[in-house]
C-alpha cells in the first residue's frame, strides 16, 4: 500500500497573484489557533492552544528557562524546601493584576485551595492533585503542602500552575474567568468571541519577570479550524505567523522566501493510538483481545507515514513519551509493519475476516487517513469520526470511544510522568486500567529517587508495549511560517510565547 492518494492538496494551487502584506503600522500580530479553546480559564483547558493563551495572560510562582532548561522565580523570588512535602515562597511585591488587585498570600491560597478540590472539576487534575494545599504565612510569603513527595513540583510550578486574583475569581468562578480573563501576565485580555477571536494588549505595568515585556502592543487570535484558509489569510495579510503548518504546504511556502520565512522545530508532541483494552466502551469488543492490539501495531507502516506526511525531523518512537523526556525508555518490544502477521493475530483472534469498528481523531485528518488505509488493508473496517478536540475528550470521559488517533505534548514539561502519569494510573483516560502499571506509575510519580524511578518507569513501558495498549507512532515537528516584517525565534518546546514577538 502506497500513501500517494492520501497526501493533502494545499491552498496555495488555489491563489492567484497574492496581494502585499498588511504592514506593521498597527502594531498588530495577528494568529491563528486550528482549535477551539475550551475555556480560556486554563484551569478547564487541556488543548495546546489554551497552553499558549496560558503563558501570555497569566504567570505562575516559578519560571523555566525554554533554552537552559534552569528554573528561576516569577511571581516568587525565592523559595526553601522546609520538608520533602513543603516548600515555602516569598512573593515579589509590586505586582498588580489585569484588573488593578495587587497580588500577595491570598491569590495564591485562593489559587490552590480552589484548583485542588476536587469538586471544583478542574479538566486535568493530574496538573494539581500532587498539591493537598496552600497556607499563608504573611502577605508576601506562603507555603504549598504536598500530598506526597513530587519530583516534578518546580516544573509544575513554573508551567502550569497559575496564580488567579482570589478576590475577582471567588466573585466569578471559571465561568467569568473565561469570559472575562484576568491574570498578571505580559498581555491582558481586550476581548473574547468565544470560538472565533481574542483579542490581547500590551501590558504597560508588567513586572521584572525572567518572561520579558512585550514588544508588539496587540495580538489578535482568530480560531481558522482549516489549514487552507489560514494559508489564504497569510497571503492576504490578515495574518502574520502559522504554526503547525503541515509539511507539504510549509515545503512550498518555504520556496517562497522572500515573502516567508519557514521554520522547522522539535516538539515534545508525540502521536499515538489508543484502544479500549479495558472493555468499557464494550466488554467484549475486539479491543479487549491483546491479539487485536498487536495485530494494529503489526498493520501500520509508521515509517512510510513519516517519510510522505510528518516529515520534518519526526521520528519513529516505540514507547508512548518523548525521547527527550526523563524515564522515557525506547528499548521496549516493537511491532514491524508486517500485515500479512497482522492478519494472522486477527485469526487467532477469532477475526478471520476482520471486523468493523468507530475510529476517532480529532487533529490532522491526513494522518488519521493513512492510519486507517493501512487498518483496511488487513480486513479492519474503519468508520471515520472527525470531532473537535473537547468533543472527543468529552465522549473518551463518557467510554464511548473504541479506538482513537491522540496526540500529547506533555505541557512540554521533560519527565514521563506529563504522558504515561496522565494516561496509564487508572483515571478517566486510561483505556487499559492494568494495576500493575498503576502501581508502578503512581509510585514514579510519588518519589525523588531518580533511579527507582527510571527503573518504576521502564517496567511500565514494557508492560504497555508487550500488550500493545498503545501503538506509539512518532514525535512531532512543528513547521511555522512568519511574515518577513515579524522577528520571533521558535524554541523545541512546542511553546509560543507571546512576549517572545517583536517587528524586525
Amino acid at each position: 500500500m502506497t500513501l500517494k492518494n492520501l497526501m493533502t492538496g494545499t491552498a496555495l494551487s488555489l491563489l492567484a497573484a497574492a496581494p502585499a502584506f498588511a504592514d506593521k503600522a498597527d502594531d498588530t500580530l495577528r494568529v491563528a489557533f486550528t482549535k477551539e479553546l475550551e475555556s480560556v480559564d486554563t484551569y478547564y483547558n487541556s488543548a495546546r492552544e489554551g497552553i499558549l493563551f496560558t503563558r501570555g495572560v497569566w504567570d505562575a510562582l516559578l519560571f523555566r528557562d525554554p533554552i537552559s532548561g534552569e528554573i528561576s522565580g516569577n511571581l516568587a523570588t525565592e523559595w526553601t524546601w522546609i520538608d520533602d512535602v513543603t516548600v515555602e515562597f516569598k512573593l515579589r511585591e509590586g505586582v498588580t493584576f489585569h484588573n488593578g488587585e495587587v497580588f500577595n498570600a491570598d491569590d495564591v491560597v485562593h489559587t490552590v485551595n480552589f484548583v485542588t478540590n476536587p469538586e471544583n472539576g478542574v479538566k486535568v487534575m493530574t496538573n494539581v492533585s500532587w498539591m493537598k494545599s496552600a497556607e499563608k504565612v504573611d502577605d508576601n510569603t506562603v507555603r504549598i503542602i504536598l500530598n506526597a513527595p513530587f519530583p516534578l513540583t518546580e516544573e509544575y510550578l513554573a508551567s502550569v500552575v497559575v496564580m488567579y486574583p482570589d478576590e475577582y475569581y471567588a466573585e466569578v468562578g471559571p465561568t467569568g474567568m473565561n469570559t472575562n480573563p484576568v491574570g498578571t501576565g505580559p498581555y491582558k485580555v481586550d476581548k473574547v468571541e468565544a470560538g472565533k477571536l481574542y483579542e490581547l494588549s500590551l501590558n504597560e505595568n508588567y513586572h521584572d519577570s525572567p518572561k520579558g515585556k512585550g514588544k508588539i502592543g496587540k495580538i489578535e487570535v482568530k480560531t481558522i479550524p482549516d489549514m487552507n484558509t489560514q494559508v489564504a489569510e497569510l497571503f492576504n495579510g490578515g495574518l502574520d505567523f502559522l504554526w503547525n503548518v503541515p509539511a507539504d504546504q510549509a515545503e512550498k511556502l518555504a520556496e517562497m522566501d522572500d515573502r516567508f520565512d519557514v521554520v522547522n522545530a522539535q516538539a515534545m508532541r508525540i502521536g499515538y493510538i489508543t484502544m479500549d483494552a479495558q472493555g468499557a466502551v464494550d466488554p467484549d469488543g475486539p479491543m479487549t483481545k491483546k491479539a487485536v492490539r498487536q495485530a494494529i501495531y503489526h498493520a501500520i507502516d509508521r515509517q512510510a507515514i513519516v517519510d510522505a506526511l510528518v516529515k520534518g525531523s519526526s521520528e519513529i518512537v516505540n514507547a508512548g513519551c518523548a525521547p527527550i523526556q526523563f524515564g522515557c525508555d525506547l528499548t521496549v518490544k516493537s511491532y514491524d509493519y508486517d500485515p500479512e502477521k497482522a492478519k494472522a493475530l486477527l485469526a487467532e483472534a477469532g477475526y478471520p475476516d476482520g471486523f468493523e469498528i468507530d475510529f476517532y481523531a480529532y487533529r490532522d485528518r491526513p494522518y488519521a487517513e493513512a492510519l486507517m488505509g493501512f487498518l483496511n488493508a488487513v480486513g479492519i473496517k474503519t468508520n471515520f469520526n472527525y470531532l473537535q478536540y473537547a468533543a472527543l475528550r468529552e465522549k473518551r470521559t463518557k467510554d464511548e470511544v473504541p479506538i482513537s488517533f491522540q496526540t500529547w505534548g506533555s505541557y512540554s514539561l521533560p519527565d514521563v510522568s506529563a504522558i504515561t502519569g496522565e494516561f496509564f494510573t487508572g483515571g478517566e483516560l486510561d483505556d487499559a486500567h492494568d494495576p500493575e502499571i498503576i502501581e508502578w506509575v503512581k509510585e514514579a510519580g510519588s518519589i525523588t529517587d531518580r533511579a527507582r524511578r527510571e527503573e518504576l518507569y521502564s517496567k511500565a513501558h514494557a508492560k504497555i508495549a508487550e500488550e500493545a495498549y498503545w501503538v506509539p507512532l512518532w514525535t512531532y515537528n512543528v513547521n511555522y511560517v512568519l511574515s518577513k516584517e515579524l522577528d520571533y525565534t521558535p524554541t523545541d518546546d512546542e511553546v509560543i510565547r507571546f512576549a517572545d514577538f517583536a517587528w524586525k
